[in-house]
């Protein structure tokens, strides 16, 4: 039986990339997106062309009542979910602190933290083996902004994923004895529409030379980390956060 991978923020980026991998390594592919339904479409006919199976499922994932939906659908559509990559997430315009108002720091907590740990509990209900389930990989992504900080760019934002490395260490460590593994992976600069969204091609100039390789990354280079983590080869790895930095 292939393993049944949701892939939230699958219609663009980091998710569309992984999602595209995912489906090349014998994942069956849920491609899930809020908005962007046409490039979720797109993404499912890339991957059914070549053979593999996928379909695009709408939610945002800091509504609950939208995670229980998509998960309920999965359950429908394509069996019991073996894999999680959390992937949505927003980036905020570039500011400083004393800017910052309360609907900014909402939205970008309830997306990038409540949509992960929503997310996250659903799968843990269907993966345990203690529940009847197979067991499962979960992938987190963070930022390599938890380690750094981001002052004077978006320090809201590194709050949040800081967040996410501390959820993935607390949650690997509750969840082992379930058959589930939960690791993170930590981009850093990496040539998306979202990086793109502050800054553009510009800020990716301004930025290379804090980066010991000397360039951004781009969202295949991320995608084959997450699909290692999620794969047997990383059968002993849980709890574990890599970073993707560029030596960053």
């Amino acid at each position: 039986m292939k393993d049944i991978l949701l892939i939230t923020g699958g219609s663009r980026g980091i998710g569309a990339a992984t999602a595209l991998l995912a489906a090349k390594r014998g994942h069956q592919v849920a491609v899930n997106f809020n908005k962007h339904k046409r490039r979720a479409d797109l993404i499912v006919e890339q991957i059914c062309q070549s053979g593999a199976n996928a379909t695009a499922i709408q939610g945002d994932v800091s509504n609950e009542t939208d995670v229980m939906a998509m998960f309920d659908q999965i359950d429908r559509e394509m069996g019991v979910i073996t894999a999680l990559v959390n992937s949505a997430g927003v980036l905020p315009p570039l500011s400083q602190v004393k800017d910052y108002d309360v609907e900014r720091l909402r939205r970008i907590f309830e997306v990038n933290v409540f949509g992960t740990v929503l997310c996250a509990r659903e799968a843990v209900k269907r993966m345990s083996v203690k529940r009847g389930g197979n067991g499962g990989a979960i992938v987190n992504i963070s930022s390599g902004a938890a380690r750094l900080g981001a002052p004077n760019d978006y320090v809201d934002y590194a709050a949040s994923k800081a967040a996410i490395d501390t959820f993935t260490i607390g949650l690997a460590k509750e969840t082992a004895v379930d058959g589930i593994r939960v690791n993170a992976v930590r981009p850093g600069f990496i040539d998306t529409e979202m990086h793109e969204s502050v800054g553009g091609k510009k800020r990716f100039q301004q930025v290379k030379h804090t980066i010991a390789m000397g360039r951004v990354g781009q969202p295949e280079e991320i995608a084959e980390s997450i699909l290692w983590l999620l794969s047997d080869k990383a059968s002993y790895c849980t709890g574990t956060i890599v970073d993707a930095t560029g030596g960053r």
